[in-house]
């Protein structure tokens, strides 16, 4: 599935979760076309006609296109005599029956990339309350967004990461070597981290994955860490403080000392250093 195709999953759950907060019958959204600065509608929800569908709502047109040039919501108490917005799209919204309407930016690292509408099929202010759910549902879009952004960039990390064992000095550039090695531990750490925090199984599969391509094999009956002793592990390797290592995982720190005193016991360490050495003769750290 490409990016594209996942944030369009993610619109069309959006709406379903917009209604249900705002109370309004109909929703709708779609994303910014890449290169152009409009939105493209593509996901409907409570709609009695495909009026809507594909239609294409150029920046600072109509109110949808008002909220993407001002990058804030934006709402009419009836879509047709309204004199705050341009009136180039009456005819699909008419069709539609719709005449109070809202629309929320998505915005994410500044950037908007898509807007969720929605709407009554009659004329009355919707109110502060439908607002700020609407408002609530597309923070939550905005935050899955930014996740996949930053799985996807550390993807691209681990995928240029070296074979463990393999000559890192190209790595980074020349003379990269133990601080090329250094990057990659941090890209380990942080897909460690931020496997969690996804709520796709796919994706969340697929950084797990990727982890794995940053270890080497170790024994088949070598040490088997939990999943958080092996994230705070992760961390010290990388060289983060107890107390960095908690506010990464979002972890009190004595949570973070037990997780390592029981990494440390299962490696048979007693010291930090030689807990993170002996996961990676295990292959359990990069």
């Amino acid at each position: 599935m490409t990016a594209d195709a996942v944030t369009v999953v993610e619109i069309r759950g959006a709406l379903v979760r917009l209604r249900r907060a705002t109370g309004l019958p109909v929703a709708f959204g779609g994303l910014v076309e890449s290169g152009r600065p409009q939105v493209r509608i593509s996901e409907l929800s409570g709609t009695a006609t495909a009026a809507l569908r594909c239609l294409a709502v150029s920046s600072g047109s109509g109110l949808g296109g008002k909220a993407v040039a001002l990058a804030r919501p934006c709402a009419v108490a009836d879509y047709s005599s309204s004199r705050h917005i341009s009136h180039e799209y009456d005819g699909p919204v008419a069709a539609e029956g719709i005449r109070s309407v809202l629309a929320v930016p998505v915005v994410v690292r500044r950037r908007v990339r898509g807007v969720l509408y929605g709407a009554l099929r009659s004329a009355q202010p919707l109110g502060d309350r439908a607002l700020g759910a609407a408002v609530a549902v597309a923070r939550d879009v905005e935050q899955t967004l930014v996740l996949r952004d930053e799985a996807r960039e550390l993807l691209t990390v681990a995928g240029a990461a070296p074979a463990r064992g393999a000559d890192t000095r190209s790595y980074g550039g020349p003379g990269a070597g133990a601080g090329a090695w250094e990057q990659v531990r941090e890209a380990h750490a942080a897909l460690r981290a931020l496997a969690p925090r996804i709520a796709d199984p796919v994706l969340r599969a697929d950084l797990l994955a990727a982890c794995g391509l940053l270890t080497a094999p170790g024994p088949a009956d070598g040490p088997a860490l939990a999943p958080r002793e092996l994230d705070v592990l992760s961390w010290v390797a990388a060289g983060a403080t107890n107390a960095a290592v908690a506010e990464r995982l979002g972890l009190r720190p004595e949570t973070v000392k037990g997780y390592l005193r029981s990494a440390m016991r299962k490696l048979g360490a007693h010291t930090r250093g030689e807990a993170v050495t002996a996961a990676r003769r295990a292959g359990l750290l990069p």
